[in-house]
Order: C-alpha cells, then sequence, then structure tokens
C-alpha cells in the first residue's frame, strides 16, 4: 500500500500537469504582465528564477517546468481575472480625453502585443494577402488566416508598426511585415497619409505605460516618389537643408489638405500630421529611402549597400524585426537609440487631481525630466556657456576639460613578443552598452563641492583630482604581480600618465580608490538624484541583439570553436539578420553618443543649436559611460595579465590586439584548470561585456606597416576579418 507521503506526491504531479496545460499562450503572458505594471525582473524575483527566463516564457522560446510551472501558471491566472483579454473584434476603446498639453501622458490599458512576423515573408507568393478592403483575389482567405494565427495582436495595429509603399504596373501596394500586402487606394501623399490614419491600422504600442504609441512609418521606394510626385534624389541645396523648399508642390499639396509638417519639413524623415483628437495623435512618419533615410553605414553594408534593390517584402521583414525588438525608427540609428531612453523612462505621466477630476502632469522620478544648468569641464568647445572664457584657438587641457573617452592606445613590440607569429584582435560586443548596465547616473541638476570634498563613489559627477601620483609599474592581482608598464593607463583615452589634476567622472575616480590608491578631490561638480536610468535601455538592446543572433545560429549556449564557427558563417545563414545585428549595434553606440550631441556647424560658434534643448542632452551621462567601459576594460586587462602572463600591444575602442603563437583567440584567453574562462577575464561570447574574434594578422605585417609609416601606430582596428565592420560597437 502507497503511504500518505507518495499518494500526496502523486496528486501534486496531477496539479502540476493541470498548471501545464492551463498556461496561456506566449503573447496572453506578456499582455497581462504589462496589463498590470510588472516587470520581468519582479516575476523572476517572486518565482526564484532568472529574468531572461521569464522572457523566454514569455516568447515561447522555452516553457516554465515544475515547481515553478504551477506558481506561474497561478498568477497569471490571477491577472486574467484582473486584466480579461479585449475583444479581438471590438473596436479600440477610446483613449480618455484630455487636454493637449498631456497627450500621450495619459494612462491606458496596456495593449496588448504584437505577434511575432514569420522568419520570411511569402514575398513571392502569386496571390498577395491583403486587408479586408482590398480588391485583389483571396483577401478574405488570407485575413482569416493571419486573424487566427494572431489572435492576441492589438486591433489598433494589427498590420505592424510600418509599410513599404511600392507601385508596379501604376498599382501602389503597402507591404506590412508578415509578408501581408495592403492595396492602397491613395493617389496623392495627402490621401496616402489619411488613409494610413483611417484605414491602415499602422503603429506600435507603446513600450511604458507612461509613454506614447510609436506613429505609423511609411517606408517610400524610389517608385512610390514617382507615382506621388516627389523627386527621385534632392538636389545639392536641398540635401543641404535636408528638406524640399516650402514651394514645392507636393508640400502646397500637404498644406492644402489641412496637414501639417514639422519644422524639419519634408525631409528624408518627415512627419505629417493632422491636430490631436483628443489624446489621440494622428501623425505619419515618412522615411523616404531614396532620400538616403536609411544611412548604409548604419542600416546597411556600407560597401555593398543591399537595400536600394531588396524587394519591398524583405525591407518590410528588416524593419519590422528591428521596430518589434528595439522600437519603431525615428531617424537615424543614433535618434533612435536617444528615442528608445525616452520611451522606456518616459518624463512625465498624467495625474487625475481627485479634487477638480482633471489631469495634470507628474513627473516620473526615474527620468530625465528637465534641462539643467550645465558644467563648465563637462560641455564640448563650442557650446555658448565657454563664449569668451577662452582666447580663440584655445585647446584645454585636462584641468580644463573632462576628457572621458574610449582607449586610443599603442605600444612596440617586445622583443619576445616579436617571437610571436601572429597579432590576435579580440573585440568587446556592444561594449557601450554593457558599461551602461548597472551604473548610476545623475537625474537632476549639478551641486557644486568645492574646498576639498571627500570623494564619494555614490554621487555620479565630475571631480577634480590629481592622480599622477598612481603607479601600476607594479600591482598585484588575485596574488600576482602585473607589469603596469605594459598596460596603458586607466585614466586617459591615451593610455598616459596623467600629469596633474584633471576632471575624471565618478567611476574613474573610484577605480583608482579600488586599486588602493588615496584620491584627494580638489573640487566637484555632482548629481544627488540617482538611478539606474540606462538599466532597461540595455536589456531591451540586449535581448534585441542576443534574439538576432540566436537568428543566424549563435547562441548563448556556443562555447569555445563551436561559437567562432558559427560567428564566421552568420551572415551567410541570413543577409538580412546581418543588417539588423548592425543596425542594433549602431543604435547602441549612437544612442550614447547623442547624449553629448556637438553641433553640426549649422549655426555660428558658441551659438546655441537644437540638440542643447532636448532633457536628454547630458555630457556628463555620456562621460560616465565611457568612463565606466574603459575602467572596465582595463579590469579585464589586469586580471588577463596575472591569469596568463598576456599584455596587449594596442586597443581601439573596443578592440584589444594581443600577440600569440597561433591565429586562434582560444589560444590568448585563460581558462581554469576545468577549461573555464578565468572569472574577471576576457570570455568568448555573444553576450554584450563578452568577446569575438575581430581578426588575426602576422606579427610581420605589423612590423611593415610600422616601417612604411615610420613609427608605431595603433593598428587595432586594422586587424579585421570582415572589412566592413565600423570601428567599435
Amino acid at each position: 500500500m502507497p503511504t500518505e507521503n507518495e499518494l500526496f506526491s502523486a496528486v501534486d504531479a496531477l496539479l502540476e500537469q493541470v498548471a501545464q496545460d492551463d498556461l496561456p499562450v506566449p503573447a496572453e503572458r506578456k499582455r497581462l504582465r504589462e496589463a498590470a505594471g510588472l516587470s520581468q525582473a519582479q516575476i523572476a524575483t517572486a518565482l526564484d528564477a532568472r529574468r531572461e527566463a521569464v522572457g523566454n516564457w514569455e516568447t515561447g522560446k522555452t516553457e516554465p517546468r515544475p515547481p515553478k510551472r504551477a506558481a506561474y501558471a497561478r498568477l497569471l491566472e490571477g491577472l486574467a481575472a484582473r486584466f480579461p483579454a479585449p475583444a479581438t473584434e471590438a473596436p479600440a476603446a477610446p483613449a480618455p480625453v484630455v487636454p493637449e498639453a498631456f497627450i500621450g501622458l495619459a494612462p491606458e490599458p496596456a495593449p496588448a502585443p504584437v505577434a511575432v512576423p514569420p522568419s520570411r515573408p511569402a514575398a513571392s507568393s502569386t496571390a498577395k494577402p491583403a486587408a479586408a478592403s482590398s480588391r485583389r483575389p483571396g483577401a478574405k482567405k488570407a485575413v482569416a488566416k493571419k486573424t487566427t494565427a494572431s489572435a492576441a495582436v492589438d486591433p489598433r495595429f494589427e498590420n505592424g508598426p510600418l509599410a513599404v509603399i511600392d507601385c508596379e504596373d501604376g498599382q501602389v501596394s503597402a507591404y506590412c511585415v508578415g509578408g501581408l500586402v495592403l492595396d492602397v487606394p491613395a493617389k496623392s501623399i495627402p490621401a496616402l497619409v489619411d488613409w494610413t490614419l483611417a484605414e491602415a491600422r499602422l503603429g506600435q504600442a507603446r513600450l511604458h505605460r507612461n509613454g506614447r504609441d510609436a506613429d505609423p512609418i511609411l517606408v517610400l521606394t524610389a517608385s512610390a516618389l514617382e507615382r506621388y510626385g516627389l523627386p527621385a534624389a534632392l538636389s545639392e541645396e536641398e540635401r543641404h537643408a535636408s528638406r524640399l523648399p516650402d514651394s514645392h508642390k507636393v508640400v502646397k499639396q500637404i498644406a492644402k489638405a489641412g496637414l501639417q509638417l514639422t519644422q524639419r519639413g519634408l525631409g528624408p524623415w518627415a512627419r505629417v500630421f493632422r491636430e490631436p483628437e483628443g489624446s489621440k495623435r494622428r501623425c505619419v512618419q515618412l522615411c523616404i529611402l531614396p532620400w538616403n533615410a536609411l544611412d548604409a553605414r548604419e542600416w546597411d553594408k556600407k560597401d555593398d549597400p543591399q537595400l536600394p534593390t531588396m524587394h519591398p517584402a524583405d525591407l518590410a521583414r528588416y524593419l519590422g524585426l528591428y521596430a518589434e525588438r528595439v522600437m519603431t525608427p525615428r531617424g537615424s540609428t543614433a535618434t533612435t537609440g536617444l528615442e528608445l531612453m525616452t520611451a522606456l523612462r518616459p518624463p512625465t505621466r498624467a495625474e487625475k487631481d481627485p479634487a477638480t477630476g482633471e489631469f495634470k502632469r507628474a513627473f516620473n522620478d526615474d527620468a530625465l525630466t528637465a534641462r539643467y544648468d550645465v558644467v563648465e569641464c563637462e560641455v564640448p568647445d563650442e557650446h555658448p556657456v565657454l563664449k569668451g572664457k577662452f582666447a580663440r584657438h584655445h585647446m584645454r587641457t585636462p584641468a580644463e576639460m573632462l576628457m572621458e573617452e574610449p582607449y586610443d592606445w599603442c605600444r612596440p613590440l617586445t622583443d619576445e613578443e616579436c617571437a610571436n607569429q601572429f597579432l590576435v584582435a579580440v573585440d568587446i560586443n556592444m561594449s557601450f552598452a554593457a558599461a551602461a548596465n548597472g551604473l548610476t547616473v545623475g537625474l537632476n541638476g549639478p551641486t557644486h563641492l568645492t574646498g576639498n570634498p571627500k570623494f564619494d563613489a555614490s554621487l555620479p559627477g565630475s571631480w577634480l583630482v590629481d592622480l599622477s601620483h598612481v603607479d601600476l609599474s607594479r600591482v598585484r592581482i588575485n596574488g600576482r604581480t602585473v607589469d603596469g608598464d605594459r598596460l596603458p593607463s586607466p585614466f586617459t583615452p591615451k593610455g598616459d600618465r596623467p600629469e596633474g589634476p584633471a576632471w575624471y567622472a565618478t567611476p574613474t575616480v573610484a577605480y583608482a580608490v579600488e586599486l588602493g590608491f588615496d584620491v584627494a578631490p580638489i573640487e566637484a561638480h555632482v548629481r544627488t538624484q540617482t538611478g539606474r536610468y540606462l538599466d532597461s535601455w540595455y536589456k531591451r538592446l540586449r535581448d534585441a541583439y542576443v534574439e538576432t543572433m540566436a537568428d543566424m545560429g549563435v547562441t548563448t549556449d556556443l562555447t569555445g570553436q563551436e561559437f567562432l564557427e558559427a560567428m564566421a558563417r552568420r551572415k551567410q545563414v541570413d543577409p538580412t539578420m546581418a543588417l539588423l545585428e548592425t543596425a542594433i549595434k549602431a543604435t547602441a553606440k549612437g544612442g550614447i553618443g547623442k547624449l553629448r550631441q556637438r553641433s553640426r556647424g549649422q549655426v555660428p560658434y558658441y551659438e546655441e543649436y537644437p540638440a542643447l534643448k532636448r532633457e536628454t542632452w547630458r555630457p556628463d551621462i555620456r562621460a560616465a559611460v565611457l568612463a565606466n567601459q574603459r575602467v572596465g576594460l582595463h579590469r579585464k586587462l589586469m586580471k588577463t595579465a596575472a591569469a596568463a602572463d598576456l599584455y596587449p600591444t594596442s586597443i581601439g575602442t573596443d578592440a584589444i590586439v594581443y600577440p600569440s603563437p597561433d591565429p586562434s583567440p582560444l589560444d590568448i584567453l585563460p581558462l581554469t584548470d576545468e577549461g573555464k574562462p578565468v572569472p574577471g577575464t576576457f570570455r568568448l561570447g555573444v553576450s554584450p561585456g563578452m568577446v569575438k574574434h575581430q581578426g588575426t594578422q602576422t606579427v610581420l605585417w605589423a612590423e611593415s606597416l610600422f616601417e612604411e609609416r615610420g613609427g608605431v601606430f595603433n593598428i587595432s582596428n586594422l586587424i579585421k576579418t570582415d572589412q566592413s565592420a565600423g570601428e567599435g560597437e
């Protein structure tokens, strides 16, 4: 006879089986979490799971296993009772009416997520799927299939975030994500905009409950420009102005139809809109492909552009996946990277006044909410605050300017290193994004500290301190002595030892303290309201990058030679995904750069330029990220030297070159006795912060270059297997 415990175990097993059957579909799991305003991290903490595991449950990559599965099912059941799914056939619920000043700020029920499109659209199908209003045969059948496959799609945006507009044989078509093709009846740009707002059902749900839904994007091909009376290319004067003149007939058509353009006018990226209806925006963004809206350096292969000849369905797939994994493009990848920060950390929200019942503006504590006074040492040379401060052509010194930049360092090879045959370059994946993860930054304005303030690593900002006494020629790491003379200084981008007082960001000074040296700041500009502002931004980009690499066969479980082989063949697996990889990396790098956007020369020197009007113009945050990237890299250099007596010969941004007897990076990365990477050193892998093989050259090749150019120079970014790869991540 079974014991009582055995019977209970059998019953528990049945309950677990019931829980397995009761789990909703992955898209519904995500909808329920977002409707409740919960993060994946919160659910992971409650279930004693990893945040990545929760994300995989919501995308359907993996399924929870007992005993977590039963607890997860119970959570979802409780959320479903509170936040029932909206009827898919019913029209979208009207948004609450709030004053125009709060458009996009009023809290609304979290919309259901858009279903993941299939990996390849049916571009070559003879019968194109179409919307219910399509006049083409087979339209109803195609729509029924699409609705069944994605029952949880937000009905407002059921056709995806964007469409590629193309004209063939006089018929204008809108290619959407998932292979869907819509007939476009519009015969002019104003009619096209109105059709998009009224019928196309394009757009993307907000990424944060206090954020704003993304406007639909129409990508216009060359044939669409010809159909709608737009020039195939901008003239030299128009390229300089980045817009068509107001006298152009299409611009006049837009004005005559009661539509408006933003101050940027009708250029490569243009916004055409009508006045909002309550809290509902009525705006369409045009991405004009032949006018270089998608710069080949960011969105394409710069040496062999693919986008101009890409089929509209493939282009819709590419940009649709970018929108799904990152966000709907807003312009350049750098602009999109900056906008992603705001989308994930909205500065304001609408709050209902209990006394009057009216909405009022409220600020979010975890966001950048206002413009603050700038600090002279943190701004670039052309900033208005520096007008009259220095003589003309004066080069500011480290004591006058915060010079937190990535490494650009090299040194001659020693005789012992020249005995090696190869120079192997490894590159850090998305190094700037990885440096932003977990970084505490300032959210308010600066506080000036004088009178030799005590250094506080918890206060982000800029510190004037003398680190010239820090001697790294012989330091001990993990009980072993490291030859610091063969490593760059962690305190300067060129790797030189500091010569006196200089301005440093908090991570740099904190690293000097970590190494065991005393620091005595002279003055400082710090921020007292702090937060990990970039965490959600990093996680979004990390997930997008890892998922895209997995689509090309490079997964997180690959190690050693398997990883190197997968990386080498990834671009042949799926060329579109290879473009997506480039765009995601450019978004991460460009977004950080936009925090200190410089004048583009469109205004006189020392005159205010448009970027300075943004709350997100924060050079101190950019400096903190770059400082964290540089000292984090140096920390790994030290641990690698201690573990394997291995020293780099040059570093360019995030590419590190090591001498090696063999051409593979497997021969230079130190391992433990168990065959695992030594903790704290460089590790091969696909995740941000890990490294990949950038390329290998011979020592003789390097020596010939040195002789040709008359001295040692930085060769780190010349050692590339893929010559189309850009510098850094």
